[in-house]
């Protein structure tokens, strides 16, 4: 399995296929990260990849595994990306 592409090389090729200085393709990526961090309440979305959303979990039981015993599992909101369907397509074939 190939290894995924770092921020260091995601800068380069953002760089280069735009015909941009990396220093000005980095802050763009660091400027869509702090926007996604800040609008992720209200759901972000990056056009043909996908969002972010956040998801209510209801209080459930579960059990220990070490001890078998019964727990409650509090209620609570996690962050979650939901991938684009062109992203799917694009990756998966139709």
């Amino acid at each position: 399995m190939a290894k995924p592409m770092t921020k260091a090389k995601l800068v380069t090729a953002l760089a280069e296929a735009t015909s941009i200085p990396k220093k000005t393709s980095a802050a763009y990526l660091e400027e869509l990260a702090r926007l996604a961090h800040k609008e992720a309440k209200n759901g972000f979305v990056i056009p043909g990849v996908g969002k972010l959303v956040v998801r209510a979990y209801k209080a459930r039981k579960g059990r220990n595994p070490q001890t078998g015993a019964e727990i409650r599992i509090p209620a609570r909101k996690r962050l979650k990306f939901v991938i684009a369907k062109a992203a799917k397509d694009a990756v998966f074939g139709s």
